[in-house]
Formats: C-alpha cells, structure tokens, sequence
C-alpha cells in the first residue's frame, strides 16, 4: 500500500513538473502591481459655450534629444520596459489601438492590421555581397524585407487643441493625435528624409500608455508611465505648423532656422493670450 501511494505521489510530482518550469522567476523583492493596475485620469468635462479662445497646434518631439530618450529606449524591450514605438506598434497587432492613415490627420480612413503589418511597419532593403578582397559585387545581393524597429524612429508627431475654458479660468492643452516618424535610407544607406507612419487617436491610445513605465532617472521606485511623460508634458518639442488659412506648415513659407523661429513665435503666441487675460 505504502509502495502505490509513493508511486503515486512520485508520478503527480512529475506530472507538476513541466508546470512549474513554466513560472517565472520574481525578478524583484515584491510584485509589481502599480503600473500594470492604473487608471486613465479622465478628462475635464468642456463645454462649446465656454470655450472663448482655441487654437490647433501640430509639434514634432525629436527622440534623439536628450530629454527624449525615455520614448525612445529600450531599443530591444526587456522585463519591465519598452520603448514607445514598441508600445504602439503592440497595441496595433493586439487590436487595443487602431491606426489611420497619414493621408489625413483627421482620423477619417482606419487602417487593417494586414495593411500596417505588410506596408507599413516593414521596410525594403537590399543585403550586399562581397567577394574575398570585402568589395561589393556589382549587381549581387538579396532584397529582403525587415520589420521596423524603434531604432528606425526618429520623431514623434503631435496634434494639439489648445484652449481657454472660461467656466475654470484655465488654460488648457489635450493630445488629439500621434504619429511615429521613421527614417528613410537610399540604395546606398544614407539618409534621404523622414516619412511618417500612421496616426493614432490620443484619446483611445491613453488607456495604453497608462500601463507601461518610463524609465526615470532618480529614482527606480518612483517609475512613470507614458500617459504621465504626455500629460505633465514632459517631454520637448517644437511647433511646425498652427492653424492657418492656407492649412501649410512652416516649411512652406520658412527654411533652415527660420523653421524654429517660426515655432519660437507660435509658443510665445499661446504666452501671451494666457498672459494678456490676466491682470497684475
């Protein structure tokens, strides 16, 4: 009798085996709850009639800043951290978040995930052959096609409303939209230009970013999320087009630093209407 139920026992024990292989191991002396539980802080209720001031902002956040980096790192993810591109480019193929087309930025034209995946988050690229003296064989090589990573990101793109909302006495910016940027490369690898990807609605892709950290550089324990790095702004940018009734961006009428001057005087602009309706 003692002998079957050791067999017995004995059997159970290796049938939990290949189970508990499957744990992971808690990389951490506690669990992480924080993050993966947080809630989106809703927005302020606006009404029409009390908005008396509003202007449409479009930015461009440039990841090879410095104080950029958090969206732009980790380039490969790890454990406890992605980089935004990795983020969206997840909440895509998952369904959570749903892509528009750059045709427009008004998030007339939703794309498939199929059309994301085969044209959009892929790029072309020729792999060369060399012979034994490392030269390049002329008219030898492969054309493959390789997933975008977030090392080919190099800007963000921001759609902003700007407002003043009378019934708070507040001034107030909300995120309508955001579009990665990758760089485009010639035959010969060198870079050509910057070709945007697709448009995200804000608003939807919130619930998202509330759920994934961003790396701070004090304090380990105190990590915050890209909802927070878009909502204290956090992060810097410059305006390349405003409202206007021509609907053309700064580069249509300005070049080389102009282009930032132009966007120096539409931020000193949204100043000054905040600062004029005050008095001191």
């Amino acid at each position: 009798m003692k002998t079957r139920n050791l067999i017995f026992i004995g059997l159970f024990l290796l049938g939990l085996a290949p189970l508990s292989a499957q744990y992971k191991v808690l990389d951490k002396p506690w669990v992480k709850e924080h993050t993966p539980t947080r809630r989106v802080v809703p927005y302020t209720h606006v009404r029409e009639a009390d908005v008396m001031w509003n202007k449409r902002v479009w930015r461009k956040i440039d990841v090879r800043e410095k104080i950029n980096h958090p969206l732009y790192y980790p380039l490969n993810p790890i454990a406890n951290r992605k980089s935004l591109f990795d983020v969206i480019k997840l909440g895509v193929n998952e369904g959570t978040l749903t892509a528009y087309s750059v045709d427009s930025d008004e998030f007339e034209i939703p794309l498939t995930k199929a059309e994301v995946n085969q044209g959009i988050l892929t790029k072309f690229e020729v792999q060369l052959q060399y012979d034994e003296y490392d030269e390049i064989i002329e008219g030898a090589g492969d054309t493959v096609w390789l997933p975008i990573e977030s090392q080919d990101i190099v800007e963000y793109r921001l759609k902003e409303e700007w407002f003043f909302d009378r019934e708070r006495s507040v001034m107030e910016v909300r995120i309508l939209g955001i579009c990665p940027v990758k760089i485009l490369f010639d035959d010969n690898g060198n870079a050509k230009g910057n070709d945007p990807m697709f448009w995200i609605y804000f608003p939807e892709a919130r619930y998202v970013f509330a759920n994934y950290d961003v790396f701070n550089r004090q304090n380990d324990a105190e990590r915050r999320t890209f909802g927070d790095i878009f909502w204290k702004r956090m992060f810097n940018s410059y305006a390349y087009k405003k409202s206007n009734v021509y609907d053309r961006e700064s580069a249509a009428f300005k070049r080389n630093i102009d282009i930032l001057l132009e966007a120096d005087k539409i931020k000193n602009e949204l100043f000054v209407m905040e600062h004029d309706l005050w008095s001191y």
